[in-house]
């Protein structure tokens, strides 16, 4: 009974090396197509010699083959370094770097594109300067597209005018840095397919693109943190971008990834938040910050969802030069923030 097991163990593992190893090289392996599909092919005929092996119980030599095989694959798989400096997609050509002078938070580059289509905008990036005393609001944006769990978060933090009202706006986006020639793939943000990039953009370009242009739809979450947490939170993305820029980091679809970045920057500045399994799941994201206390008080998680949906305040609003303020219409936690115009 206890060698079965043992066996069937073996044979478990030797398939999921033999699979990890086909999408590894699959993804990665700097080859032309054809050669690099033989590469696959050979890893996945030697793989099922040691599956062979170890389904006649030849436990050593199967153990053996696929414990060589697999140690030639990690030295290669370790020697894969992320870059800086490609031929990216014109979306994430540039990282939100910064520097804070005084009370003067400098980005170097927000995103300001007018989206026609996606992958077709006008528009490019430009320096902008906010004012850190005026630092008033944070949001959350979630933009869902249809798999249950799964979004994507924007970060979005509002500066008050000299009259009060909460009029400028920059959101934050963890996205897949890809080159221009790449198209997305969840499988292959396993495998360092991509690098990672935080981007700061104009809301009327990041919402925009994902609820009037993408389709998606998007919910919007005022969150409550206190004063000092907000700014700490701004300026740990701008530092994580600037380090971004210093030294790249592989995008991983469950380790590094939108949800998980903002977690790691919350737990520098609020000591004791708990994993949870709703930060592997980014749409999942509201539920963790409202039992955690991050969301407006007096109101249901579904209720926030509900009255949160700006989807349709956005396709309305497309060309409004207040689109920020238009979509934030009904949304719990503004009524009170912002004065009548």
């Amino acid at each position: 009974m206890i060698m079965a097991l043992l066996d069937g163990l073996l044979f478990l593992a030797v398939l999921i090396a033999t699979a990890w190893g086909a999408l590894a090289l699959g993804h990665r392996l700097q080859l032309p197509q054809p050669w690099r599909w033989g590469g696959v092919a050979l890893w996945g005929l030697s793989g099922a010699i040691w599956l062979w092996q170890a389904w006649e119980g030849a436990r050593l030599g199967s153990l053996l083959g696929m414990g060589v095989q697999m140690a030639v694959l990690q030295a290669w798989w370790r020697r894969l370094t992320p870059a800086a400096d490609l031929d990216w997609a014109e979306d994430v050509a540039h990282l939100a770097t910064g520097r804070v002078e005084g009370e003067r938070l400098t980005l170097d580059h927000v995103r300001h594109f007018d989206w026609q289509a996606p992958g077709i905008a006008t528009g490019g990036w430009e320096r902008r300067v906010y004012d850190l005393e005026r630092l008033s609001t944070l949001d959350l944006f979630v933009s869902n597209w249809g798999r249950p769990g799964i979004a994507h978060v924007l970060i979005s933090f509002g500066f008050a005018g000299r009259d009060g009202n909460v009029d400028e706006f920059v959101a934050f986006s963890v996205e897949v840095r890809r080159e221009r020639h790449e198209r997305f793939s969840e499988i292959g943000g396993f495998f360092k397919q991509y690098e990672l990039a935080i981007i700061a953009a104009d809301e009327r370009d990041a919402v925009r693109l994902r609820s009037n242009v993408r389709g998606e739809r998007v919910t919007l979450y005022h969150v409550t943190l206190p004063p000092d947490a907000r700014r700490d939170l701004l300026l740990a993305l701008v530092d994580s971008a600037n380090d971004l820029a210093r030294e790249p980091r592989f995008y991983h679809t469950i380790t590094a990834n939108c949800a998980t970045l903002v977690f790691a920057m919350m737990r520098r500045i609020i000591e004791g938040l708990p994993l949870d399994h709703r930060l592997l799941l980014s749409g999942l994201l509201p539920g963790y910050v409202h039992d955690h206390g991050g969301l407006v008080e007096g109101y249901r998680l579904s209720e926030l969802r509900r009255l949160g949906d700006i989807t349709e305040r956005a396709r309305q609003a497309h060309d409004a030069p207040d689109f920020s303020r238009r979509i934030r219409r009904g949304v719990p936690g503004w009524q009170s923030l912002d004065r009548p115009s």
